[in-house]
């Protein structure tokens, strides 16, 4: 079962989708954004705040949060984590 991490202001998404969680401050990253949100790709989960990270979805979905990449990426590890080991206690 894929597991969900919280994105900020009671934003959740699955952490199974996500392919890459960047800083939206290099000008490939802007552009990668502006295009989104031009297509209707862009999912805004920042409630209004300034964008700290960007999460590149598996259906080319981008979604936008508040919170640093390394946040989000702290806690898809300790998601992650958490699963294997329930999973190694399970084979014993």
């Amino acid at each position: 079962m894929n597991k969900l991490i919280h994105i900020g202001f009671g934003n959740i998404v699955n952490t199974g989708k996500i392919i890459a969680i960047v800083s939206p401050d290099s000008a490939p990253i802007k552009r990668m954004v502006q295009n989104a949100k031009e297509k209707g790709m862009a999912i805004d989960a920042t409630q209004g705040r300034k964008t700290k990270s960007v999460l590149v979805m598996e259906n080319s979905q981008l979604v936008l949060s508040a919170l640093l990449p390394e946040t989000i990426a702290g806690r898809a590890q300790v998601s992650s984590g958490e699963e294997n080991l329930s999973g190694g206690e399970e084979d014993e």
